[in-house]
């Protein structure tokens, strides 16, 4: 039983020849592996530390969410997405736009233009945007109409 230790590794008595012993002891006895008692303070007092912060762990789990529509909600979202690229490229014709590069500066909201009353006030919103294209009056006109009667199927 050398340094006051006995055989399986505790010391009833801690030596008093050297002062440090009885914190090694004590500390040994506290994380001892054979500590059965599960509920004792010291095992409550336990925890781990993290050293990453929350909002590091937020960025990291930031997600997407994606919906399924169902088959009528999605024929209904095709067909609002056929009129919309429909206006885009009969504007980009009406302002005599060749490619990407170039953009016409008409800003046509079509939740606006649904929410009207009727289709005389449609008719004269839509002019009142459209004065300032490049195209005929009459190629105009027709754009009118028959984005009058593509907004009745949505």
């Amino acid at each position: 039983m050398e340094h006051g230790l006995s055989s399986n590794g505790y010391s009833p008595v801690p030596r008093m020849d050297n002062p440090l012993s009885t914190r090694v002891i004590a500390a040994a006895s506290q994380s001892s592996p054979n500590n059965s008692d599960k509920n004792s303070p010291n095992r409550a007092s336990l925890h781990v530390g993290f050293s990453e912060e929350k909002g590091e762990v937020k960025e990291k789990r930031e997600r997407f969410l994606t919906a399924k529509y169902g088959a009528h909600q999605m024929a209904l979202i095709r067909k609002r997405l056929a009129v919309e690229m429909w206006i885009y490229e009969q504007l980009n014709e009406l302002h005599g736009c060749t490619d990407d590069s170039e953009s016409h500066d008409v800003d046509l909201d079509l939740d606006d233009l649904l929410d009207m009353e009727d289709d005389d006030e449609r008719r004269s919103y839509l002019q009142k945007l459209l004065s300032n294209a490049k195209s005929t009056p009459e190629a105009v006109d027709t754009f009118v109409s028959e984005l009058l009667n593509r907004t009745k199927v949505l």
